[in-house]
């Protein structure tokens, strides 16, 4: 019983598309990430100086260029996983842009479009492909087994999804002139005038019923049927410039292969087909044999080129509508291998393999060619008239405007303006900004105004205008127009040079490798030692690979500290000076910057007797301010600063007081109502100049106007305001009229921007323009149940399950900020929506996804009962660029939020914070000041190189080389990298291969070569290096504590290193093994971190590569996967390394772990599956426990101990997770000899490593299993933390994912289970996904299944259940509060919700003891 969970999404980008999505004028772009489906808009900024840029270097003021930032508009998570993306140009859609087809393994297809009322994708069908009657015969292979491809009609006239080994399905879209009659066509009459006049009659004659669809019956046909030739096709995509859907078809009669060129050559067939979307037939049009066996993909050209280019390995050829070809190879490769007549152009000499190609939409076709080195290089088409006569191609260099990218990229997509988006599964995704500049002669004739945008870098031909122009297979004859966008082709001396900048950066994780926790050397460690703890991952590959270190909370970069003893306020404020140069110390000259430099704090000294103090803050250090008239006599509440720093608001419990900037005695205004009899104090206050808003201790308001001669003057309220109670508000200058509310038209001041924010007593939400309070501009009622959409008119009948919110705040984020007396933060966005029948927009809110889980601790609770937060949300603007929230309390928080991502909430660490402002000053700009727990105050920035985009703080200890593997050597603080870097490979001089000596190739093959490194992270620099043999690369590398001796059993913390020397299939593997000790020596001068040198000590050669490495039993010993054996090894004294236990595994071995300390082994291999086996030192022997019943392609594995019970976590390349366990006494073990197959749950990631972590009690269950000894996690024994797991398990993966397995007890899965089935039918799921069908994977006949029920893990027998999927029950907090309340009472449980929200914080990580 487990709950599998991502902590951190997917990062890797594998589709994009740009389209009109959110409404007809809007450009958008899609973007996947394998079960993630993001969408964005684009947004020009200038950059601010001194604010960093996406390479992490702050921006001087040369370069702060207009730059294009991507805007996140929404994000899904799906249950599913993308293998496609398409455009549809539906009849009609609710928001009037585009619709969305997502093509989803293995074989589904799903509509959508973007649905304004509600500010989210809506589904507008799902069309499914996976029934028995499609899947081909017995042998053929899965549909997850064969390359999917989806292409759209250009005309959206249909799309097809080529499915399986020979099947295409066909969805057919509905047209506006679908019910024209071609034998009526005339040639004169303009199709989109005659579209859009029958489209607005059958609107005006009711023809388009809601019901009725924007596509038609679906159909599925086998290629042998469109043609027998067809038996193994390559690729596929549907054509420009065809009236009727037209696509076209790589193919070859047999089977392609590499090996076989002296056998057969060309094999390739390129076939062009024309649709019958009535009939449901095809017409070939054309069919040209002959290509070469590499050309792999097809890409449409849009006119002015037209046909199709086929990308190969090593060539590139343009075919058109005719069958006229025309190529060019790129290297010497392309005339060895194919007879296909291709002009060579030498100064290429390229490689095709993994590149990505798209037009660059200038008016000549030329198209851009990123390469997997990063380079860049520019397509050319020499055309003829309208014909096609030769290509060109040439590299961008650096030198002349081009740049080299990190990492291979997966996707690209032209998003107009001369900005074109690329992804990368590998590395970061980047917006490249492209402009021309052309070298013809500048006594050209004139260009259209369309050219001269064209060659600046910001024209895009729209689809449309190219369509009007196409030349169509059908079409009569036109002559050649005279137009700007048809002017010939440049000669290859004429090109033009093209400049690119990045503009704008995604980061990623992708792929993620090792993974180690540092800190953690031991399962022998206490609970409190593991908050110290940091998680060191390897990500990305080739330049792009990167050593990053990942925290729960965010350590802010001490700039200064102050002992103020028993702080519990601070605000730093900027006053301005009188006269303006007694300031110069404090204020640039020019008044260019203003530097805060007046400190105000509150203390408590006495609790009863507290003191408010003011600082002058010079130069980082603090002088009081003794002469003034401030009153330090009590606790002050807030702070405020108006008329540019000249009147400042020092807010106190019954009195609000304004001083001049000599902090003179200006005014005091009494907080109390005539008209009550009782104190009333002030409890919180909110400031936008020139209004104060003040929320009393009776529920009461006051509104406070700064007037123009710097006094304070009350507004008068209407009553409704006045006897109302409210909770809380807030005050949000609304400049940019995001709101878009109707102001009072009597009154136009500046003013009028100012929007106030109420929450009543019973939970509704009035906003009132502070110009005219006589009624709200908006009412929303219902705010309390929290709903995922809000409105004005949103209502919930029969239902009290309201939320007790506590705090609103309207916040620079753009957001709306809740927080309940649970201490949930709800954050809700503002949309607008057209209302029916009505040209004006209404207001609503669209709640956030967050995956912020409060944490209840023992210090939230006094004497039983829960105890209210007294600080108020606080906004925090510019700390580091970022405009933040900051959320008090034992577990302080900040939401942050770029423009790229959603808001994450960001723990604030090391120590508690009680207050915090923010500050800017000469030596902490753009910072934070804070006072902890010991009442203390120090100024912070946020770290510069850390980023936040997944919700966890991540930094780039080392990059810009391919990390295979790595350790930590806690003994001496180094990290041991095992490094790969690509080599030019030349055939040695052999005698008895004479012939290679006639190897004359100009580009040679390329091979890995291994290095290991010794890396100090307080320096950020390599202190010594290994360099391994050519051909040898480094597969493992592990930090072990080694017997050296066999005297005196002496043990050192020594590195041990799994080599593999590749040298070609025709010779035999072979490894090495590398034992090095870490020694001191004399440092270089002025470099004291060159003190320690790596000491090789040991090198053994074996037969087979060294796949893995673990340290085994309790002498010292090492486990080693040496080819086909596993062997344990001994360190002996002069050097070697003496085999004492082995085992035959017959197979390649994939994992080798030991629990440690226990002498159980689990070792996988790629074919047979998992072997559990145990070491025994007297006598030494390594014996075979148990087996898997079934045969798993094993990629990692890692033991999890829970109770009394030994389980086994697999995952397969399948991405299957397998829950094995060892039990000897159950029947169908057969006595222990076969591993007993629990469960299979799909992760959805192909993994890539897992790791065994101790498990800590998290608030919750501190505060329900009250402790009363120190807890030691020790794995010998896994015993429960007071019944709660004690262990689980951390998992990576290729695609950017940390995923988190955790054991759950019987009453613990019996809860969830019941909330994940409550989950499934409540929620709605994105793209019409079916959770349990993504999660559920059909077992194996050999399996042998113990327990029966059905969690989410298929494969599960009698009394059994499945794994739980956390990544559905982190959803609970997007339910409104009335669902909420439903969902208790049916799924139960002690504590009611508060029970539930302890429970899922217990799977979504909050057990990881990472800092």
């Amino acid at each position: 019983m487990q709950s599998y969970i991502d902590l951190l999404p997917p990062t890797a980008v594998s589709h994009s598309l740009s389209l009109p999505l959110l409404s007809a004028s809007a450009n958008n772009l899609i973007i996947a990430k394998t079960s993630l489906l993001q969408v964005f808009s684009f947004k020009s900024v200038l950059p601010v100086e001194g604010v960093k840029s996406e390479g992490g270097r702050k921006l001087s003021r040369g370069e702060r260029a207009q730059t294009t930032k991507l805007v996140l508009i929404g994000q899904y998570e799906l249950s599913g996983t993308i293998i496609g993306l398409g455009r549809v140009k539906t009849v009609q859609s609710k928001s009037g842009g585009e619709a969305l087809l997502v093509a989803l393994k293995d074989a589904k297809l799903s509509l959508v479009e973007w649905d304004p009322d509600r500010f989210t994708l809506s589904t507008i069908s799902i069309h499914y492909f996976e029934r028995e009657d499609l899947q081909g015969p017995p042998w053929a292979p899965d549909l997850g087994e064969c390359a999917n491809i989806l292409t759209v009609d250009p005309g959206s006239r249909c799309a097809a999804l080529k499915f399986g080994l020979r099947n295409i399905a066909i969805l057919p879209f509905h047209q506006a002139g679908d019910d024209l009659i071609m034998d009526d066509y005339d040639p004169d009459v303009n199709m989109d005038e005659l579209k859009a006049s029958k489209m607005t009659t059958k609107l005006a004659n009711g023809n388009l019923a809601a019901s009725q669809t924007p596509y038609m019956a679906s159909f599925v046909l086998s290629l042998l049927v469109l043609d027998p030739n067809l038996t193994h096709p390559v690729h596929i995509s549907f054509l420009y410039g065809y009236r009727e859907p037209t696509f076209g078809v790589l193919s070859s009669r047999t089977a392609i292969s590499s090996a076989l060129l002296h056998e057969r050559q060309d094999t390739l067939s390129y076939t062009v087909y024309t649709l019958d979307l009535e009939q449901r037939a095809s017409t070939t049009l054309l069919s040209i044999s002959g290509f070469p066996y590499d050309i792999h993909k097809i890409i449409p050209l849009p006119l002015p080129v037209g046909g199709a280019l086929l990308i190969g390995f090593n060539e590139l050829i343009h075919v058109d509508q005719s069958g006229k070809t025309n190529g060019i190879a790129v290297n010497d490769f392309a005339k060895q291998y194919s007879s296909f007549a291709l002009p060579q152009q030498t100064s290429s000499n390229l490689r095709l393999d993994r590149c990505v190609v798209e037009p660059l939409g200038a008016t000549n076709g030329e198209m851009l060619l990123i390469l997997s080195s990063g380079e860049l290089a520019v397509l050319g088409f020499k055309r003829d008239g309208r014909s096609v006569s030769g290509l060109s191609l040439r590299l961008v260099s650096n030198l002349d405007g081009g740049i080299t990218l990190p990492a291979v990229s997966s996707c690209v997509s032209n998003v107009g303006r001369g900005r074109i988006f690329v992804g990368s599964e590998e590395g970061d995704s980047m917006i490249l900004g492209w402009s021309r500049k052309s070298s013809k002669p500048k006594n050209q004739s004139l260009l259209t105004k369309t050219q001269v945008e064209d060659q600046v870098g910001a024209s895009d031909i729209g689809e449309e205008d190219e369509l009007d122009d196409e030349d169509d297979l059908y079409a009569g004859s036109k002559p050649e127009a005279t137009s700007a966008t048809e002017l010939p082709m440049d000669e290859p001396d004429q090109v033009d040079s093209y400049h690119f900048r990045i503009h704008d950066t995604l980061e990623s994780m992708a792929p993620l490798k090792d993974v180690i926790l540092v800190g953690q050397q031991n399962f022998q460690i206490s609970i409190e030692s593991l908050q110290n703890t940091d998680l060191m991952v390897t990500t990305g590959r080739g330049r792009a690979a990167a050593l990053r270190k990942l925290n729960r909370t965010l350590t802010p970069s001490i700039v200064t500290k102050h002992d103020l003893s028993d702080s519990h306020g601070v605000w730093s404020i900027y006053v301005a000076k009188t006269p303006p140069n007694e300031g110069a110390d404090d204020i640039e000259a020019d008044g260019a910057e203003q530097y805060d430099n007046v400190l105000i704090t509150t203390q408590f000294k006495d609790a009863d007797d507290p003191q408010s103090s003011i600082h002058a803050m010079k130069s980082g250090i603090l002088e009081e301010i003794q002469e003034s008239d401030f009153d330090s006599v009590g606790a002050t509440i807030d702070v405020g600063i108006f008329m540019g720093g000249t009147r400042i608001i020092q807010v106190l419990k019954s009195e609000i007081r304004t001083y001049d900037p000599d902090f003179g005695l200006a005014q005091i205004v009494a907080i109390a109502d005539e008209n009550v009899d009782t104190d009333q104090k002030i409890i919180s206050t909110n400031f936008s100049e020139p209004y104060i808003l003040i929320i009393r201790d009776d529920a009461s308001i006051m509104i406070l106007r700064l007037e123009e001669t710097g006094d304070l003057e009350e507004i008068s309220k209407t009553d409704s305001l006045q006897n109302t109670k409210w909770i809380s508000g807030s005050l949000y200058d609304d400049i940019n009229d995001i709101f878009h509310l109707e102001a009072d038209d009597e009154s136009q001041e500046e003013t009028d921007n100012v929007l106030m924010f109420l929450l009543t007593g019973e939970g509704g939400l009035k906003v009132y323009r502070l110009s005219n309070l006589g009624n709200p501009v908006f009412t929303a009622d219902g705010l309390s149940f929290l709903p995922p959409f809000l409105s004005s008119e949103f209502t919930v009948r029969r239902s009290t399950a309201r939320d007790t919110l506590t705090d609103i705040l309207i916040a620079e984020l753009g957001d709306k900020s809740l927080r309940s007396i649970n201490e949930d933060i709800t954050i809700y966005q503002p949309f607008q929506c057209h209302a029916e029948g009505d040209s004006n927009t209404s207001l609503r809110f669209s709640k956030l996804p967050t995956s912020y889980m409060p944490q209840i601790t023992p210090e939230d609770y006094v004497d039983g009962e829960r105890t209210e937060r007294k600080q108020p949300l606080r906004a925090i603007h510019d700390i580091g660029g970022y405009s933040a929230v900051f959320i008090s309390g034992s577990l302080p928080s900040l939401i942050l939020k770029s423009a790229s991502t959603l808001p994450q909430v960001i723990g604030l660490g090391p120590t508690g914070i009680r207050s915090l402002s923010a500050t800017h000053n000469q030596i902490c700009q753009r910072g934070f000041i804070y006072s902890d727990d010991s009442g203390n105050v120090a100024t912070a920035q946020l770290p510069d190189d850390d980023d936040y985009s997944t919700g966890w703080v991540t930094r780039r200890i080392y990059s810009g080389e391919d990390i295979q593997a790595f350790d930590y050597h806690a003994e001496t603080d180094r990290y041991i990298l095992g490094i790969s870097h690509k080599v030019d490979f030349k055939l040695p001089e052999d005698e008895t291969h004479y012939e290679w000596t006639a190897e004359n190739t100009s580009l040679l093959p390329q091979i890995d070569q291994g290095t290991v490194k010794m890396f100090d992270p307080s320096t950020s620099s390599v202190t010594d290096l290994y360099t391994l043999e050519p051909m040898e690369v480094v597969m493992c590398v592990k930090t072990m504590n080694l017997e050296t001796s066999e005297v005196n059993s002496r043990r050192r913390s020594l590195v041990a290193v799994g080599t593999a020397l590749i040298r070609g299939e025709d010779l035999p593997s072979q490894g090495r093994i590398y034992i090095f000790d870490i020694i001191d020596v004399v440092p270089e001068p002025d470099q004291p971190e060159t003190g320690r040198k790596l000491k090789l000590i040991a090198k053994e050669e074996v037969k087979g590569a060294v796949t893995a490495l673990s340290e085994v039993g309790t002498e010292g010993f090492l486990l080693v996967a040496q080819g086909q054996k596993c062997m344990v090894r001994g360190l002996k004294e002069d050097g070697t390394l003496m085999p004492v236990a082995f085992m035959d595994m017959q197979c390649y071995v994939s994992v080798a772990k030991e629990l440690k300390g226990t002498g159980l082994c689990v070792m996988g291999d790629v074919v047979k599956g998992i072997w559990f086996a145990g070491y025994t030192e007297e006598p030494y022997q390594l014996r075979l426990f148990s087996k898997s019943s079934q045969s798993i392609e094993v990629m990692t594995a890692e033991f999890l101990p829970y109770t009394d019970q030994l389980y086994i976590v697999v995952v397969d390349a399948a991405s299957d997770l397998h829950i094995l366990q060892f039990d000897p006494e159950h029947p169908k073990s057969l006595t222990g000899h076969l591993l007993l197959h629990h469960s299979t749950f799909n992760t959805g990631h192909f993994p890539s490593s897992t790791i065994l972590l101790p498990r800590h009690l998290t608030p919750y269950e501190r505060l329900t299993s009250h402790p009363s000894t120190p807890i030691t996690l020790n794995v010998s024994s896994s015993s429960p933390l007071n019944g709660h797991a004690a262990h689980q398990i951390l998992s990576a993966s290729h695609t950017g994912t940390l995923s988190l397995l955790t054991p759950l007890s019987q009453s613990q899965y019996r809860i969830l289970s019941a909330l994940q089935s409550f989950l499934i039918s409540t929620l709605p799921h994105h793209l019409g996904c079916n959770p349990r069908a993504y999660r559920h994977v059909d077992g194996g006949s050999g399996t042998i299944n113990v327990g029966g029920g059905f969690g989410f893990g298929g494969n599960v027998g009698m009394g059994g259940r499945g794994v739980l999927d956390g990544n559905l029950l982190r959803r609970w907090g997007e339910l409104g509060s009335w669902k909420r309340s439903e969902g208790v009472g049916r799924v139960g449980g002690e504590d009611g919700e508060v029970g539930i929200r302890g429970l899922i914080s217990g799977v979504t990580g909050a057990g990881l003891g990472i800092s």
